[in-house]
């Protein structure tokens, strides 16, 4: 399970395209990690298979390639970076999966004072999970929902987010993974 809070964002340092599915190698700050540790990539819950000092090697599976635009990811491309929370950790952010529900994209960017602010089109797959002021994870980051229409949802981002995160490199048509709180997914199953 992964809060939402990015820790660091990562580069893409080596990308091999394999049958049944891709490795991506990542660079990264982390003072440890272990093999088989969860961590979120963008929003996406992979296994860390190799690591070193300042890399890890991650395997995407044909359906994760398929579900994701990590398929499409290259060498010099920032992704967002969470390790799984500890049992015994703090809880910020909500509860995030790390199951990508789908691919947005950004349909607009507008600097507001020091705050941004990101509209997005979502899926339709995904209308009935979406409230506003609700909980969201858009590439793995935990936002709420600043307001939405029938296709659209819109959040504030503030100067640290913007600056921790891969959104500062985002412009309008660029994908982004969506997960939706688990918690919606739920009550609709249980009606």
């Amino acid at each position: 399970m992964f809060t939402g809070i990015v820790e660091e964002t990562g580069e893409v340092i080596g990308v091999d395209d394999a049958e049944g599915g891709r490795r991506i190698r990542i660079g990264h700050d982390f003072e440890t990690l272990d093999p088989g540790q969860s961590i979120s990539v963008s929003g996406a819950c992979l296994t860390v298979e190799r690591y070193d000092d300042d890399w890890f090697e991650v395997f995407l599976a044909a359906e994760t390639v398929e579900k994701t635009y990590l398929g499409g990811v290259e060498v010099g491309d920032a992704v967002n970076l969470e390790r799984a929370m500890p049992a015994d950790g703090r809880f910020d952010g909500h509860i995030v999966q790390g199951h990508v529900d789908g691919v947005a994209t950004v349909a607009a960017v507008e600097r507001v004072g020091d705050d941004w602010r990101f509209e997005f089109d979502l899926p339709a797959s995904l209308d009935q999970y979406v409230v506003d002021k609700g909980s969201i994870a858009l590439d793995g980051i935990s936002l709420t929902v600043a307001d939405r229409d029938d296709d659209r949802i819109g959040v504030a981002i503030i100067p640290a987010t913007y600056e921790l995160t891969t959104l500062s490199t985002k412009d309008v048509g660029d994908p982004v993974h969506v997960e939706a709180d688990v918690v919606a997914k739920y009550v609709e199953r249980l009606a």
